[in-house]
């Protein structure tokens, strides 16, 4: 409807001229070899999460956590770490740390609405500080080119939002503290209801088909494997083997060629993997490639309609009207921008329940109302990433968070009641930090302050629920 309404608006309202608009913008985006590209990339991983789940990799890390693991504290920041470590894709992620945690957390008594929190709280917010994911990948996509990945880097020290998630799901995990809705849902866990609403989602349908007994090593040797030939891969483009030092080639590579080079060798090192250690057989692991390849096809649609969203918006002047607007009210107080950008872009990403098309669209707006860069560009930059991982958190309408519903077997509805209250704390939180990074224009300084307001604030939120609890 957006895509639609933007073509109307640039054809005038002429009916036949807006289908071929929207079209001719679908098709050249598609056309894009850095788009073409990425979605190849998207497709490798998706192969490779039907390939891991397949051949019991992830449920035989599930069995071994079991035995190692014990308690609340340590179940939920095994989950964090695992979460951590599949940071080359969100779906990826959500796919695989529900269906191996599940056993972990539910042997612990942490109820399956923490469990998708902690789910949804280590995708998207951790591959949007990853260079190495297909979220860099994107985000290199919409901004100046040969400038993406450079920007990206140094954009990570200010997002604040998602380094803050972070740090929310270690203190709380250590102090055992919960509010809000997920307070009734932990403490009817720990009664042994970890439902709460008494019902348990369809389990056949997330749960990783697998008839092997595979191996912690099934899952942790492809995932090294895929990081290491992705970072190769990128300085690779970025001439690293003919003589240019590896933080030139980081900052010049080629991320889309990078990762499709990276993710298709780790690619045919688990299929050799596999086959060699007569994991699966042939014929089952060439069908992980169409099942792999389904899996991502919401994926693949959401980046082809932001992208062509973008387009749209671009040819419409959108940027030009912001930047001059910008120049003109708000030349005086650029300082606020940051904090500005990051509350429209969860708005933005809320309503449309995508991250990805919001920074899709931003980005290039925030890059032209500072054409000649500098700091407030970069903190201005993170601040649209944030923002869009906020409002993607915290909207029902969000791919990822219906992932995290769906990879920890929790209703929905009260996966996304009993989030909210933890997004919308840590987004005040970095509202303020955004504020003041604004200011001061130093991360070095902006972000341990942050970290340590955000810490501060759980605290004091903990002190005070203690206590009206002594005072019933």
């Amino acid at each position: 409807i957006g895509i639609l309404s933007g073509s109307l608006l640039y054809t005038m309202f002429h009916p036949v001229q807006t289908v071929t608009k929207t079209f001719d913008t679908i098709i050249s985006k598609l056309a894009d070899g850095w788009n073409v590209g990425i979605i190849i990339f998207l497709v490798i991983l998706g192969i490779m999460v039907s390939l891991i789940n397949k051949a019991g990799g992830s449920a035989a890390y599930g069995e071994w956590a079991a035995k190692k693991i014990k308690g609340r504290k340590g179940a939920s920041l095994a989950t964090f770490a695992l979460g951590a470590m599949i940071f080359v894709d969100d779906y990826f992620n959500c796919l695989t740390v529900g269906s191996v945690m599940r056993p972990v957390t539910d042997e612990s008594k942490i109820s399956r609405a923490k469990l998708a929190y902690l789910i949804d709280a280590t995708a998207a917010p951790i591959c949007i500080i990853a260079p190495i994911s297909s979220w860099a990948a994107a985000v290199t996509s919409v901004a100046p080119e040969g400038e993406g990945l450079s920007l990206f880097i140094r954009s990570i020290p200010y997002n604040f939002y998602a380094l803050l998630t972070i740090v929310m799901i270690i203190v709380i995990s250590l102090m055992g503290f919960d509010y809000g809705p997920m307070k009734k849902h932990e403490l009817n866990a720990l009664k042994g209801d970890l439902f709460t609403t008494g019902k348990e989602e369809n389990e056949a349908e997330t749960a990783p088909v697998s008839t092997k007994k595979g191996r912690v090593l099934d899952l942790i040797l492809p995932v090294i494997v895929l990081i290491v030939s992705c970072v190769i891969g990128m300085v690779y483009t970025g001439g690293f083997f003919d003589g240019v030092d590896f933080i030139t080639a980081f900052s010049d590579c080629d991320a889309s060629v990078g990762l499709v080079l990276g993710s298709f060798i780790a690619l045919a090192f688990t299929f050799i993997y596999y086959l060699v250690t007569r994991r699966l057989t042939f014929k089952e692991l060439t069908a992980s490639f169409t099942e792999g390849f389904k899996a991502m096809v919401p994926a693949i649609m959401i980046l082809t309609f932001a992208w062509t969203l973008s387009g749209i918006t671009m040819d419409l002047g959108a940027k030009v009207f912001v930047a001059e607007f910008v120049r003109i009210n708000a030349s005086g107080l650029t300082w606020l921008l940051p904090a500005i950008v990051f509350v429209i872009a969860i708005g933005l990403a809320f309503s449309t329940g995508t991250s990805w098309g919001t920074f899709g669209i931003l980005l290039p707006i925030v890059c032209a109302v500072f054409p000649g860069g500098g700091e407030l560009m970069i903190i201005s930059i993170s601040a649209c990433l944030a923002g869009a991982v906020c409002g993607d958190h915290c909207s029902p309408i969000s791919d990822t968070t219906i992932m995290a519903s769906a990879g920890a077997q929790c209703n929905h509805i009260n996966h996304v009641s009993t989030q909210l209250p933890y997004a919308l704390t840590v987004a005040a939180v970095s509202f303020v930090a955004f504020l003041f990074a604004g200011l001061i224009k130093t991360w070095w300084i902006a972000l341990p302050v942050s970290i340590v307001a955000m810490v501060v604030v759980l605290i004091i939120m903990k002190t005070v629920m203690t206590g009206k609890k002594e005072e019933v």
